[in-house]
């Protein structure tokens, strides 16, 4: 699968929290092999602060994010997509929109930060879980020798890191 630049969006249900926090993490990290995206299937129209609190605690920038619907990503001015991980279980279980290219996809299901309920602490520290396992996930991703797999292996590769 060699390319010069590889095309990735995360796609959760609302676009508030995990998608977003991936996308910045991607951003990062994967750059400048890597372009990173995230969007839902239901936005909510905007992003949680916690999430931005993360990558920001990070050294990442938090600003330029908002939430989106993944409609814009099937749109003929659309970038194509090599990889799309769903990063959270109600996406996972969503009819996803058919991506020109077929590109790779993978289910990386990570709790949702947003549902808990309890003290600012308990609240920071979901997010900060979620933030790391998903920093874990995209760091395994990034040390897969892309150009060396055939899709079967690749694709198994990919699921792999979601059990992670």
């Amino acid at each position: 699968m060699p390319m010069a630049r590889y095309n990735v969006l995360f796609l959760c249900t609302g676009n508030s929290a995990r998608s977003i926090m991936a996308e910045a993490i991607m951003k990062r990290k994967g750059f400048p092999t890597f372009a990173a995206f995230s969007a839902g299937s239901h936005p909510s129209g905007a992003v949680r602060p916690e999430a931005i609190h993360q990558i920001e605690k990070a050294g990442l920038s938090g600003a330029d994010f908002r939430s989106k619907s993944w409609d814009e990503f099937s749109l003929p001015d659309a970038p194509p997509l090599h990889f799309v991980f769903t990063v959270c279980d109600n996406a996972a279980n969503e009819v996803c929109p058919l991506w020109p290219g077929q590109p790779m996809t993978a289910h990386w299901g990570i709790s949702d930060p947003a549902a808990v309920k309890g003290s600012p602490e308990e609240i920071e520290r979901a997010f900060f879980k979620a933030f790391a396992a998903l920093d874990r996930r995209i760091s395994l991703f990034l040390c897969l020798p892309l150009a060396t797999l055939d899709s079967f292996a690749l694709q198994r590769e990919l699921d792999n890191i979601g059990k992670q």
